[in-house]
């Protein structure tokens, strides 16, 4: 982004706009506010199109805005309010249709050098999206999570922008790109009126304009690591997820050694306390396809049903999970820990192992018995088990942050953060309350072989904590099941999945 430092704002219908004294005596919840009155945005090749980076920026006033969304089930629709001074008050009607954010809170006018028309639609607004303190006296750190929508599961999202910090109104991992030709473009940023009225957002502090210039990208299929190579690849990679339909976890590569020497265990009585325990429990299937194995592999000529499967933790306690190496092996002995209403740790068990899986695209420390996903028949008897024994945990999609207890921040949310390295002495595995886990089955062996299975009716059977090592507040809500419909011949079989409830996500 390029142009002048100075805040530039400037509303549609600028002769109606209110004073400087009148803004300053009736402060709005929030407001729009660009970053500069221009900038430059690059076009990348392949469709890669042009991120809408445009610097416009929604502010709070002098108090957080905080919105809830719950569903009571999936047969539920979404219920969303605004708390005001801890009580519920209701968003205009159509706010919330999804996880995503805010729907249709904004809307982006782009004309090209003609005046022509090349983009004029609504856009919905997160308010958990990028952004920072705008004033000193603001509080130093905002207590939201980072970032809306995930799961199709989800059931309940915590939304909030922290009194005087800002949210972009375009992400940085916006998945939306523009097709947008090089050449000059003027856009404007508009808060739609139904917003206006519900935060009382003046014309002034409603609206924006900024110039736009495009040009074309630099190559960045070189490794380029400038700001607008690293936007175009997360865009792109955003993109790819989206139409995937999964949440896949990034991979860690393994670190090279030679010593593995044995790791302390942790002392004092074995002991399962009372106090609050974990709750594990699994979602339906979902991102659910059918085709052949990995080309050039013996796979190829098998038949494939790939599913992703997410088991969360419901509180109000986190799952922690320590895993200590034994000497000379890649295989760690694992520790449950246990805490009490406030926190402290007040108890541990042995609840199994960890081992090191070394293949291409995993290269981390895997808890076994976490898991175990199985395809039953009509009658609900396993006709087919994934080969898939042991997982890395890590608090990869927000399912319900309106739990007790639930954790907006969770620090382990990828393999970077949560699996070790080969070198590894321990390593520490959490999922957090709130938080679900989430494994994308697009791999042999992650999968179920169905190319012997005759076409009808079947489960994709998710179910947690399969031998109850872990211990758990309940283990009666443990399983889901997802009913698919298999159909076609052989290497060109097809998959129907009934929706869930109000759920239709395949």
């Amino acid at each position: 982004m390029t142009g002048a430092a100075t805040l530039v704002v400037l509303a549609a219908g600028a002769a109606g706009a209110a004073s400087p004294t009148t803004r300053a005596a009736a402060e709005p919840q929030l407001k729009l506010v660009a970053a500069s009155n221009e900038v430059t945005l690059d076009r990348y090749p392949d469709g890669g199109g042009v991120v809408l980076d445009l610097g416009t920026h929604m502010v709070a006033g002098k108090s957080p805005v905080e919105v809830r969304a719950t569903r009571k089930s999936y047969k539920d629709p979404i219920v969303a309010t605004q708390l005001v001074n801890g009580k519920p008050k209701a968003l205009p009607a159509g706010a919330v249709t999804d996880f995503g954010g805010l729907a249709k809170f904004l809307h982006l006018t782009i004309t090209d050098a003609k005046g022509k028309k090349v983009y004029d639609k609504d856009r919905t607004f997160c308010l958990n999206g990028e952004g920072s303190r705008t004033r000193p006296d603001a509080p130093a750190t905002s207590p939201y999570p980072e970032g809306c929508g995930g799961n199709p599961f989800t059931l309940g999202a915590v939304w909030g922008l922290q009194a005087g910090w800002s949210s972009n109104t375009t992400g940085y991992y916006d998945s939306e790109t523009v097709d947008l030709p090089v050449g000059k473009y003027t856009a404007k940023v508009t808060v739609n009126k139904a917003y206006r009225d519900y935060f009382k957002i003046g014309a002034y502090d409603s609206a924006a304009t900024v110039k736009v210039t495009v040009k074309e990208a630099e190559d960045c299929h070189g490794g380029g690591h400038t700001e607008g190579c690293k936007q175009a690849f997360a865009a792109a990679k955003v993109k790819h997820l989206t139409k995937a339909g999964v949440a896949p976890k990034a991979a860690k590569s393994a670190l090279p050694t030679a010593l593995k020497p044995k790791a302390q265990r942790p002392t004092g009585r074995v002991a399962v306390p009372k106090g609050p325990k974990p709750d594990l429990r699994s979602v339906p299937a979902w991102g659910i396809q059918i085709g052949p194995g990995e080309q050039g592999t013996p796979e190829a000529n098998r038949d494939y049903l790939a599913f992703s499967a997410t088991v969360w933790n419901a509180g109000p306690s986190p799952l922690v999970l320590d895993g200590f190496r034994q000497k000379g092996k890649d295989l760690m002995d694992a520790y449950q820990y246990f805490y009490d209403a406030n926190g402290k740790e007040i108890g541990h068990q042995n609840t199994g192992t960890l081992e090191w899986d070394p293949r291409e695209g995993h290269t981390h420390w895997h808890f076994t018995d976490f898991a175990r996903y199985s395809l039953l028949n009509a009658k609900q008897t396993e006709v087919v088990r994934s080969q898939k024994e042991a997982f890395c945990l890590a608090a990869t999609d927000a399912i319900d942050y309106t739990v007790k207890n639930a954790n907006w921040k969770p620090s382990n949310t990828d393999l970077h953060t949560a699996c070790g390295s080969q070198s590894s002495l321990s390593v520490r595995e959490v999922l957090d309350v709130g938080s679900g886990d989430t494994y994308a089955q697009f791999r042999p062996g992650q999968s179920f072989d169905v190319t012997n299975l005759p076409n009808g009716e079947y489960f994709i059977e998710v179910k947690a904590n399969p031998e109850n090592r872990l211990v758990e507040a309940s283990t009666s809500n443990n399983v889901a099941l997802r009913k698919v419909i298999l159909g076609g011949t052989l290497h060109h079989r097809t998959v129907k999945v009934p929706p869930v409830g109000l759920i239709d996500a395949p």
